[in-house]
């Protein structure tokens, strides 16, 4: 059971990796046709939701797994503080993609929603580069 659990923990992390290219993929938008950015935004907001899904096999995945091994009460605290913080941002991150795209759709100026966009995937990928850094690294704690 252990190892079905670390497979689905590894798959779970690797559909997480999206939020490492979204600050890039983000960055790229701006510099497309209306109707390109329309698709784009909507995209990642697929994409987002696959990565929500994703987060919750994480955590159920990473709780069993943590009952399962020897970590000190520090580290586990700290990761999961860090998988509800990225399920926050990746949560709040949905509203600004669903109004670029219908921002886009419709014409109108997307640069408020870009910006917001731009910061929260930036956030998300160095939250989720933390906690890679930590999954690697347990001795820290």
């Amino acid at each position: 059971m252990t190892m079905i659990m670390y497979l689905l923990h590894i798959v779970g992390a690797l559909a997480m990796g999206f939020y490492l290219i979204l600050p890039f993929a983000v960055g790229k938008i701006r510099t497309l046709s209306a109707a390109a950015q329309e698709g784009a935004f909507a995209s990642l907001r697929t994409l987002n939701k696959i990565a929500q899904y994703a987060l919750v096999i994480q955590l159920l995945t990473g709780g069993y797994l943590m009952t399962k091994g020897n970590y000190s009460h520090m580290w586990m605290a700290v990761v999961v503080v860090l998988l509800l913080a990225i399920a926050a941002i990746g949560g709040i991150m949905g509203k600004p993609l669903r109004l670029a795209a219908e921002g886009a759709k419709n014409n109108q100026d997307v640069t408020p929603q870009q910006s917001k966009i731009r910061m929260f995937s930036t956030l998300l990928a160095v939250f989720l580069l933390i906690m890679v850094y930590l999954m690697v690294e347990r001795t820290m704690f």
